[in-house]
């Protein structure tokens, strides 16, 4: 397995920056200045994203669930879900040989917590690894963070999203980010700041679709800032661009 290379930025390492973590090399911190730079919105759009990640954890543990598997997780830094759901098993996955070889080595010793490389396109293969560290006959709660809109149409994600929602038992939940223009652009913005490419610019209808027959649990499918916030907005704080949508939705 190759080791990280320095020389070059990388998504996962640039993301840790943005979250305020040290995994990550000047090489990253660079890229995410410059890419500041032209898009002043990604680094608060990250921190959003993560702050919802973490009141959908919070909110899932509180509820009983014990069990989750993070999609396309990236490196398991900066509040994490085995951070924020210490006494739950984790599953994380990525497909980044990079990623890999450094979360293996952050997660040393962490009883609990497994890392699966493994591409998120193949559900079989993810639920499988997933299944030597996690009882996929109890609920389970999937994370797909800001993942869906880096995959076309093309690649099947409808397909890929409703084998996992198949896969669930009774109780179990999905929870995801998606990235929406809402006739402003956002998504397209998003995806030239990524080194990810490709993509697709989904309707808040398209987005929804991704639950399938699951029930979204209150206030439903909302910007990210706006899902159980832990605080009333007020009025000095700044406004994200509407483009993140989030949403927590449950197997019956």
């Amino acid at each position: 397995m190759r080791p990280f290379d320095p020389r070059k930025p990388n998504l996962a390492r640039m993301y840790d920056y943005m979250l305020g973590g040290s995994a990550n090399y000047a090489v990253d911190r660079q890229a995410i200045e410059q890419l500041a730079e032209l898009i002043p919105q990604a680094v608060p759009l990250a921190r959003a994203n993560r702050a919802f990640m973490q009141r959908a954890v919070r909110y899932l543990s509180a509820a009983g669930v014990r069990q989750f598997l993070d999609l396309g997780s990236g490196l398991p830094t900066q509040g994490s879900v085995h951070e924020v759901a210490p006494d739950a098993r984790v599953v994380y996955v990525d497909n980044d040989p990079e990623v890999a070889a450094h979360a293996r080595s952050l997660l040393a010793g962490t009883d609990l917590v497994a890392f699966v490389e493994a591409d998120l396109l193949d559900p079989d293969a993810v639920l499988g690894r997933a299944a030597a560290h996690l009882d996929l006959d109890e609920p389970v709660a999937v994370l797909l963070i800001s993942m869906l809109h880096f995959v076309p149409d093309s690649a099947g994600p409808q397909g890929m999203v409703a084998s996992l929602r198949a896969a669930l038992a009774p109780g179990g939940f999905l929870v995801l980010t998606h990235s929406t223009s809402m006739g402003h652009g956002g998504a397209r913005t998003l995806r030239r700041g990524s080194s990810a490419g490709g993509g697709a610019d989904r309707s808040v209808a398209e987005i929804r679709a991704f639950f399938g027959d699951f029930a979204l649990e209150p206030p439903g499918l909302v910007q990210a800032a706006d899902w159980r916030p832990d605080r009333p907005k007020l009025v000095v704080d700044r406004s994200l661009p509407s483009y993140l949508m989030a949403g927590v939705g449950r197997k019956g």
